[in-house]
């Protein structure tokens, strides 16, 4: 198959064939590869804790992450980028004559600034299980995959569906903006007119 043949197939794959997901699952996804279940983590607030409590947690963490093989650590920003703001605004500047719109667009470069400095910490966790497929484990398994990183101090809820998706969009577009997510486009619309049904 050459370029040309490849490009015009990777025009007709969905979103989610391009990025490698079969569909989203209960508590995850689904892949070539096998199903991922996502644990959400909520980390503690470390600054409050004295350094032998800081230990201790990372002791726990480590200790989880080395007696699991199939579960890996997913640690992502949960804000968002301005650069291309922060550039376009820099385009304009040095376009721009007026001294009274380059001092507003200063200002915007520094209210910009200040955004993203205190979101800087905004971090989202969340552990990631590799599920067998040959294996016959079922939700009460998962469920004590859960109860196992809650006996070790961290607060811990499986994923859904509407959490599936702000991850992915946090990942591929580093949207942390949008509250509900729409299975499929246009799915508000028709919802409110009646027809989501024909569609699902």
């Amino acid at each position: 198959m050459n370029r040309k043949q490849k490009k015009e197939l990777r025009r007709h794959l969905s979103t989610r064939q391009l990025i490698g997901i079969d569909q989203l699952t209960e508590h995850g996804l689904k892949t070539a590869r096998g199903e991922l279940v996502f644990y959400l983590v909520s980390p503690d607030n470390l600054s409050v804790l004295s350094a032998e409590g800081v230990r201790g947690r990372v002791r726990a963490l480590t200790e989880l992450l080395r007696g699991m093989e199939a579960v890996e650590l997913l640690a992502l920003d949960s804000r968002e980028s301005f650069q291309s703001n922060k550039h376009h605004y820099q385009a304009r500047l040095e376009q721009e004559d007026l001294p009274a719109l380059r001092e507003l667009l200063r200002q915007d470069m520094d209210h910009l600034d200040e955004i993203q400095s205190t979101t800087a910490s905004a971090r989202e966790f969340a552990l990631v299980y590799r599920r067998d497929e040959k294996s016959s484990e079922d939700a009460g398994h998962l469920k004590q995959i859960e109860k196992r990183i809650r006996d070790c101090g961290f607060h811990v809820r499986m994923a859904e569906e509407q959490d599936m998706m702000r991850l992915l969009a946090v990942y591929y577009q580093q949207d942390v903006t949008t509250e509900q997510f729409d299975r499929f486009d246009g799915e508000r619309v028709s919802v409110k007119c009646g027809t989501a049904r024909r569609f699902m």
